[in-house]
């Protein structure tokens, strides 16, 4: 099938699809899928949890105050679970890859289960202004979320995802869409109760297929979300790449000297990376997650993509471990870098606007 947004000038474009800035993905061979699990069942992993994943009730008494508190609002991240947050930044509420099912897969009696629930539901969320939907794979697209968040009271959030998705969402009466490609900025007008705000996809070193014959049809990526009282980065998947340097060079560049540059808050994976053979070329382990949190030159990141679905070897407790591990051998902290309990909200100083 043609890729109807070619363009021969962008080298992550391809006549079918699209393709990574420094290593191309290839989808696994049958083989190899039968050498994973084959390796995984001889060696009894998954391993069983050895303590419990933390989860505590919302303090939805100030998410909601925050939800109403226009230009007033202290910024603000909840971890839902696995990849999916509530940021709450420049008059505006927020959600990244909103996953609220029971099971990330194409019918909900089969596939991955979560084994935590979310730390809000979603009728316990405010209103959502603003979707972010990094990629279409079934653990951050899920249908039943963005269907239910289209048909929320007060009119559909606007929803933000790279190029590819929009035919998608069409197909289902959801039309408030914006696709961008790789360093495109679409910028939220100011309002009385809101921020300029501009929203740029970035890089990612990840791939695409919600069915067994659209692999890499549709463009995958994180986002850059540039408000004034708080400067977001969402990795949303991927793998280890030269990708976070650059975007770190392509902000510095385009913003003031004077305007206290970086990210205050990046939301960095950390789970769904074992066995490496099999994984590094899409998921980013600890040790690369806080690399990536150097190449950004961020101040704060939590953790996601962690401890919801049972997707690889590792066990659904480890990456925590296993993060505190490698903050210890780069000389950072668990307050630089940290994971919260779902459910649980992180305020971030609003920083100075210049």
């Amino acid at each position: 099938m043609k890729n109807r947004y070619y363009n021969p000038a962008k080298p992550h474009h391809r006549p079918d699809g699209f393709q990574n800035n420094y290593q191309s993905f290839r989808g696994k061979r049958w083989h190899e899928i039968l050498r994973w699990r084959w390796n995984a069942w001889r060696a009894g992993h998954p391993r069983p949890l050895t303590e419990p994943i933390p989860v505590m009730s919302p303090d939805l008494d100030f998410i909601h105050a925050n939800a109403q508190a226009g230009l007033n609002m202290q910024p603000a991240v909840t971890w839902i679970g696995h990849i999916t947050v509530l940021a709450q930044m420049g008059g505006l509420n927020i959600l990244t890859d909103p996953v609220f099912s029971e099971r990330c897969f194409p019918v909900q009696w089969a596939g991955p289960k979560r084994a935590t629930p979310p730390g809000l539901s979603l009728a316990q969320l405010p209103r959502i202004d603003v979707v972010l939907l990094s990629h279409n794979h079934y653990d951050h697209m899920d249908e039943a979320s963005l269907l239910a968040l289209a048909q929320q009271p007060g009119g559909p959030p606007l929803f933000i995802t790279p190029l590819g998705h929009q035919a998608w969402f069409a197909r289902r009466g959801i039309r408030h869409v914006v696709e961008l490609d790789w360093w495109d900025t679409h910028v939220l007008p100011a309002s009385d109760r809101s921020a300029r705000m501009p929203i740029t996809l970035t890089p990612a070193q990840h791939w695409s297929a919600r069915t067994a014959n659209d692999a890499l049809r549709s463009l995958w990526g994180g986002f850059a979300v540039l408000a004034p009282d708080c400067h977001l980065f969402f990795a949303g998947d991927t793998a280890y790449s030269k990708d976070f340097a650059d975007i770190r060079q392509h902000f510095a560049q385009a913003q003031k000297p004077d305007s206290g540059g970086g990210f205050d808050i990046a939301l960095l994976p950390i789970g769904a990376y074992e066995p490496r053979w099999f994984m590094k070329d899409q998921h980013v382990n600890p040790q690369e997650s806080v690399q990536i949190f150097h190449d950004l030159g961020c101040k704060k990141a939590i953790a996601v993509h962690w401890g919801t679905f049972q997707l690889t070897d590792e066990a659904l407790d480890e990456p925590p471990r296993e993060l505190a591990r490698c903050l210890h051998q780069a000389g950072l902290s668990s307050d630089q870098f940290m994971t919260l309990a779902i459910g649980a909200t992180l305020k971030v100083p609003p920083r100075q606007r210049s």
